[in-house]
C-alpha cells in the first residue's frame, strides 16, 4: 500500500511540475546586456499564446528598414491589464524598450511600450 501511495505521489508531483519545465527562460533567448529602444509604426500584431508579438518597422539615417519582433506578455495577461485588440493597431507609432535576442538582434523582449501620445502601456515583465 505504501509503495502504491509513493508512486501516486511521485506521479502527481511530476504531472504538476512538467508544465513549469516546458516554459523557457526569457534570459536564454534575450540578453540583458543588449538593451534596445525602437520607435516606429506597428506593421503586424500577433495575438498568440504563449506570448503576443508586435512587429515594428524602423529606418536608420541611411534609410535602411529594419523589422523588429518584440515579444510581450500573453494575450490573457494583456487583456487582464485592460488591453483589447484595438489598444495598439497596425499603423500606430510606438516606442518600445527591451532586450535584444541572443541569436537575432531584431528579435527582442519588450520591457516598456509608449504610445505616440505619451501613454505608457502595460507589456508585462520580460518573459511573462
Amino acid at each position: 500500500m505504501r509503495s502504491t501511495c509513493a508512486v501516486c505521489a511521485a506521479g502527481l508531483v511530476l504531472w504538476l511540475t512538467l508544465p513549469l519545465a516546458a516554459h523557457h527562460s526569457w534570459q536564454a533567448e534575450y540578453d540583458l546586456k543588449k538593451p534596445v529602444t525602437v520607435k516606429g509604426p506597428v506593421v503586424k500584431v500577433e495575438w498568440t499564446n504563449p506570448h503576443t508579438h508586435f512587429y515594428i518597422e524602423t529606418k536608420d539615417e541611411k534609410g535602411t528598414t529594419t523589422l523588429w519582433n518584440f515579444e510581450m506578455a500573453s494575450t490573457l495577461s494583456l487583456e487582464r491589464a485592460g488591453w483589447s485588440r484595438k489598444t495598439v493597431q497596425v499603423g500606430d507609432v510606438v516606442t518600445i524598450t527591451g532586450y535584444a535576442g541572443r541569436n537575432a538582434v531584431e528579435r527582442a523582449v519588450a520591457a516598456t511600450m509608449t504610445s505616440a501620445d505619451g501613454r505608457e502601456l502595460f507589456v508585462g515583465k520580460p518573459g511573462q
